[in-house]
């Protein structure tokens, strides 16, 4: 809280994406820098700490993609914001089973903070495995780009239209110089240049544009078309234009004020899936429609996978894994509220989950 009062005494006003950027990842202030967030002693769980299914059914996506590809003896699989690396060493543990597979894959963390990174060496002990700190470091492939809640994470701007004018939110200082407050100035010509093109002024009063995201989607989408491969992500979202705010803050698994405590709580927005499909495309990528986590996952055999593992198991034993697994499938848990997109080079076939 100290820097961000700091600088807006020198600045007077910063914008929102510059905020959250702030208040997520500076090296010493930055929530994600200098904890971990995840689990039940965190501030939320994901789909990898909820059930090793999950992964399992990840791993078994992976195996077939790769074979769709022709069995590429060297390729690389990247996972962006491994977060507490669970999803990494179950990966990991499945990708054992496949011989082929295991020996030719290579995975690549791309992780920001060093204290999550440090978790994440402390939990994953694979000569396999290395860190990286770019997208540019990628310069070979085919690459398979693995993202779990990674995009909801990145820095947006947000721009209120009022009266056919948009005005760009900013932070600034309350009148005390102690607590924090919004600020709406007049957009910029070429943010609303930005806005127009991706055509997002349509409905609603709150226009949500993913600047950080969108400079992710143009670097992975250049090592897509340059060596193969493509992108699974997961995240909330969602698929019909909606122009309304939907950041919000968390904190120890229950919704928190933005401006109060920023560097102690996570800041997060949904993902406009039209938005980043169209530029998917845009950058000449085969995208698949966009579907729920629960449609893909049991179309990858979640169920029968779970009815597999529960034989001969205790009634206790078999009551956690269908608990789990109704967690990430159910849809008033995590099955509706969760979309999966896949996008790939145009070169190659590939539908596993989305047909």
């Amino acid at each position: 809280m100290n820097k961000i009062i700091n600088i807006l005494k020198k600045q007077k006003s910063i914008p929102l994406d510059q905020f959250i950027n702030i208040a997520l990842y500076d090296k010493k202030f930055g929530y994600y820098m200098k904890k971990n967030p995840f689990g039940k002693d965190g501030d939320y769980i994901t789909s990898p700490l909820i059930s090793n299914l999950f992964s399992e059914m990840i791993a078994v996506w992976c195996v077939a993609f790769w074979e769709s590809l022709k069995k590429p003896k060297k390729f690389f699989l990247v996972e962006l914001g491994p977060g507490d690396g669970s999803l990494c060493k179950d990966l990991l543990e499945t990708f054992k089973n496949f011989k082929d597979f295991y020996n030719s894959v290579n995975i690549r963390l791309l992780e920001k903070s060093i204290t999550l990174k440090n978790l994440q060496k402390s939990r994953i002990k694979n000569s396999k495995v290395k860190w990286i700190k770019e997208i540019n470091n990628l310069n070979s492939g085919p690459i398979i780009f693995i993202c779990n809640e990674f995009f909801d994470s990145l820095p947006i701007k947000q721009i209120y239209k009022k009266n056919n004018l948009l005005f760009e939110k900013y932070i600034t200082l309350s009148k005390n110089k102690k607590n924090l407050k919004f600020l709406y100035k007049p957009a910029k010509k070429n943010l609303i240049k930005n806005i127009k093109k991706h055509n997002l002024i349509s409905g609603g009063k709150t226009i949500e544009y993913p600047t950080s995201a969108i400079k992710y989607i143009e670097l992975i989408a250049k090592r897509i078309n340059n060596f193969k491969g493509g992108i699974l992500s997961f995240d909330y979202g969602y698929t019909h234009q909606k122009n309304h705010n939907t950041l919000h803050a968390i904190r120890k698994h229950k919704h928190a004020n933005i401006l109060l405590q920023p560097g102690n709580s996570d800041i997060t927005s949904h993902i406009n899936y039209q938005l980043f499909l169209k530029i998917f495309e845009e950058k000449n990528l085969k995208v698949e429609k966009v579907i729920t986590q629960s449609e893909f996952l049991q179309k990858l055999g979640i169920i029968h996978r779970a009815n597999m593992i529960s034989k001969n198991k205790t009634f206790k034993e078999k009551a956690d894994i269908f608990y789990r697994l109704k967690k990430l499938i159910h849809n008033k848990e995590m099955g509706s509220a969760f979309k999966v997109f896949f996008a790939q080079n145009k070169k190659t076939k590939f539908s596993l989950g989305f047909k």
